[in-house]
């Protein structure tokens, strides 16, 4: 009697991972490692799937304008949404006063507003609904409350975070504006992170802290540059066993040069922003769009947990703006046309040959 042998083969299918129902904040990448939302789905895409849990990321603040508070803003309240705890540290004297500023998420109305107009382009109509078969979520709609279940939500900047994401969710608000000294704020964060302690088998539960402005003037410790490189690197150490991510901003121009390249050099993931001056007219000439943005973010390091492969981006600056002067999306630079009439942003005379004589197969 003769046995067929089956034959394996020693290659799987990638099947992309899908956010798990219970978990819906949460997404797996490559190498074992598990993502958390930003709150800013083009962050999320540049980063290659959000902030790594176990990370730090630091944001370098701009002495000119707090553009810092909306990427925190998103941070915060994504995590409130998918009711995930927060400890959330600021220099204010009422740090709970924040909460009510956080963004909300976009109704089932606008989305369904973003539709294509039927007068358009039977082409353009086309292509929309081919979005589908190309990966882009569509909306979910759960049939027991009415909330979706994405992994990252649009937010509305212009409409406050309802209370009912409030409920059930574990939220601290610690002030460290009269703190001399940095020992209560750390058993804080240690007794948070406790909650989330690293297991590779189940993800039970994340988390999420966000110290704001955390060199600011206003804390009394804010001369004591050693104890806040110590206590960075606590935190760090705290954050990589932990299902978990924090997220700190700081002004490194109140720091000395030695003591900000300290704090940079021990973030995961180092992003910075700043504002564009309304008055920048060279800037305006070189750059479309110029109107439309509010700022600029770069970033400077992306978290690579399980791997020493550096993960290598298209672009580190990107334009912060304002879509519907609602939600904050992210684009790529581009430049301005030369030609303001053609619209090209390259020269017409110049051909294969190098010669300024145009001919029929100049390109």
């Amino acid at each position: 009697m003769s046995t067929t042998k089956t034959r394996v083969s020693s290659f799987s299918r990638n099947v992309p991972n899908v956010t798990s129902s219970q978990n819906p904040g949460l997404k797996h990448g490559p190498n074992g490692t598990t993502f958390m939302s930003s709150g800013i789905s083009d962050l999320d895409k540049i980063l290659g799937g959000g902030f790594s849990l176990g990370s730090l990321v630091m944001v370098l603040e701009d002495a000119e304008a707090p553009h810092h508070m909306l990427v925190l803003r998103n941070f915060m309240s994504q995590g409130l949404v998918h009711k995930q705890p927060l400890l959330y540290a600021s220099p204010s004297r009422d740090p709970r006063g924040f909460l009510g500023t956080l963004p909300n998420p976009r109704s089932f109305e606008d989305e369904k507003s973003r539709d294509p107009d039927p007068n358009h382009d039977n082409n353009l109509r086309i292509a929309w609904q081919y979005k589908k078969y190309f990966g882009e979520p569509l909306p979910n709609i759960s049939s027991s409350n009415g909330a979706r279940h994405d992994y990252c939500y649009d937010l509305d900047l212009r409409k406050p975070l309802e209370r009912q994401f409030f409920s059930g969710v574990h939220v601290d608000c610690v002030s460290i504006k009269d703190l001399t000294n940095l020992t209560l704020l750390q058993d804080q964060c240690a007794t948070f992170l406790a909650q989330f302690s690293r297991n590779e088998s189940n993800i039970s539960s994340a988390g999420r802290i966000a110290i704001q402005s955390f060199c600011s003037p206003q804390c009394k410790y804010s001369d004591k540059e050693w104890q806040m490189l110590s206590f960075i690197r606590s935190l760090k150490c705290m954050t990589r066993s932990s299902n978990a991510v924090v997220v700190v901003t700081f002004p490194p121009s109140l720091l000395s040069p030695s003591c900000s390249k300290r704090l940079q050099h021990m973030a995961d993931t180092l992003l910075s922003v700043r504002a564009i001056p309304d008055e920048d007219k060279e800037m305006a000439q070189l750059l479309t769009g110029y109107q439309d943005m509010v700022g600029l973010l770069n970033v400077h390091k992306v978290a690579r947990i399980n791997t020493q492969v550096p993960l290598i981006l298209e672009a580190t600056t990107f334009s912060i703006k304002l879509q519907k002067r609602r939600f904050l999306v992210l684009e790529c630079l581009n430049q301005a046309p030369v030609d303001g009439s053609s619209g090209n942003s390259y020269g017409t005379s110049g051909g294969c040959s190098g010669s300024a004589k145009a001919g029929p197969l100049d390109f």
